[in-house]
């Protein structure tokens, strides 16, 4: 009798134990993105690359708008790129991902294969930029710091200490522009000796996430709290450039030749900007 009303608990038991087997197997989204975090373009603007958080992994659109998976990383935590959230092209062809499940960055060449730089010494890589000497940079979030990174791989050093960091990206002059999640100085470009200037004094922005600096000058700020983009004029005054539906948490941005490239996470979606401030989605499909 005993037995025999232990029966249904066995049963539910191996049920819910199959469930989670599952739910733990790495199965590769049939339908595009899922939650996608940031964006690199290549040098001839026709290649795209998207971190996804949730794939978790790394996609590929070629210029006929065709999506495929360019990585397939592990849903299990803490294992490579389990939590990838930041991508930049290195200037050799390869591409620079940072991912918070192994604090490392990682570099993978055109064929998929990945090599970690940092023997875990980054916390929480939340942008990454290459300066003209190959030289890497890299925003943490969790330890507050910008980083450089040999770009053969090797231990990070100290370059600047900036509160809640994010993305960032160098100008033709060669000062690294951040973005802050911090009380004040929420913008700010940092010369090759580590001097910080900044451009947006005030607290201006609700959650800022990245940024990008057109030739002239002008840098744009994605919100992703605010809806929006942000346009930066020389003098540190921030405009709402492009804003509301159907913009739902703008986060990674790249030029693709003039236009300014919009990842959306939420919207799961990436958006082009013409220099006339019109958006549109960009097609990509399996």
């Amino acid at each position: 009798m005993k037995l025999t009303c232990r029966l249904p608990l066995l049963a539910s038991a191996i049920v819910l134990a199959a469930i989670a087997a599952t739910l733990a197997q790495d199965v590769k989204p049939a339908q595009g993105l899922v939650y996608p975090l940031d964006v690199s373009v290549t040098a001839d603007a026709k290649t795209l690359f998207l971190v996804d958080r949730k794939l978790p992994g790394l996609w590929k659109a070629g210029a006929d708008g065709k999506l495929a998976v360019f990585f397939q990383a592990s849903k299990k935590f803490r294992t490579p790129l389990n939590a990838v959230r930041c991508i930049a092209a290195d200037g050799k062809g390869g591409l620079l991902v940072g991912d918070s499940g192994t604090r490392e960055v990682y570099r993978f060449s055109a064929d998929g294969k990945s090599t970690p730089l940092t023997k875990g010494g980054i916390g929480i890589a939340m942008g990454i930029a290459v300066n003209a000497k190959g030289i890497i940079f890299v925003s943490d979030l969790e330890l507050q710091r910008i980083w450089t990174v040999p770009a053969a791989g090797g231990d990070p050093k100290e370059f600047a200490v900036l509160p809640a960091p994010r993305g960032m990206t160098f100008d033709k002059n060669g000062h690294l522009w951040v973005v802050s999640g911090g009380p004040r100085n929420q913008l700010v470009k940092i010369a090759a000796d580590g001097k910080i200037t900044p451009v947006v004094k005030d607290r201006t922005f609700i959650y800022p996430n990245d940024v990008a600096v057109a030739a002239d000058g002008t840098a744009y700020v994605s919100d992703g709290y605010a809806d929006c983009i942000w346009k930066v004029a020389a003098d540190g005054k921030a405009t709402k450039w492009v804003s509301g539906k159907p913009l739902d948490n703008p986060v990674g941005l790249d030029w693709q030749g003039t236009n300014l490239l919009v990842v959306d996470s939420r919207a799961k979606q990436l958006f082009s900007i013409t220099p006339d401030a019109k958006l549109a989605p960009v097609k990509l499909g399996n």
